[in-house]
This record gives structure tokens, C-alpha cells and sequence, in this order.
């Protein structure tokens, strides 16, 4: 397991290329080093859920 400064160093990391799905799928697995109840897994679930959003805005235009 992962400790949380290492999990958010390598999310600032995760997407400097882009939303790409490799991207989404290694930030899920990022999240699922964090204990449920850690305040920073909430705060990147709903970062990532943003970014999705963003993603698919960009796939459809």
C-alpha cells in the first residue's frame, strides 16, 4: 500500500499527457491505495470525476 504523499505525487503526474484512458485506469488503481475513509481518496474521486467530464466534453466535440 501506498502512503498518501506518495499516491499524490504520482496523481500530479498521471495526466501531463493528457486524459487518456491509461491515464483513468492508473488513477483508479492510485485510488484503491487509499483507505476509504482517507480525505485525500475523496478529494481525487472527485477530481477524476471532473476530469471524466472533461474527457468525454472533448470526445464529443
Amino acid at each position: 500500500m501506498l502512503t498518501e504523499n506518495e499516491v499524490s505525487r504520482t496523481w500530479s503526474r498521471l495526466f501531463k499527457d493528457g486524459l487518456t484512458e491509461d491515464a483513468f485506469d492508473n488513477a483508479d488503481n492510485l485510488l484503491s491505495e487509499l483507505r476509504p475513509e482517507s480525505p485525500l481518496r475523496h478529494r481525487l474521486e472527485l477530481e477524476l470525476g471532473e476530469l471524466r467530464k472533461m474527457h468525454l466534453s472533448q470526445a464529443k466535440a
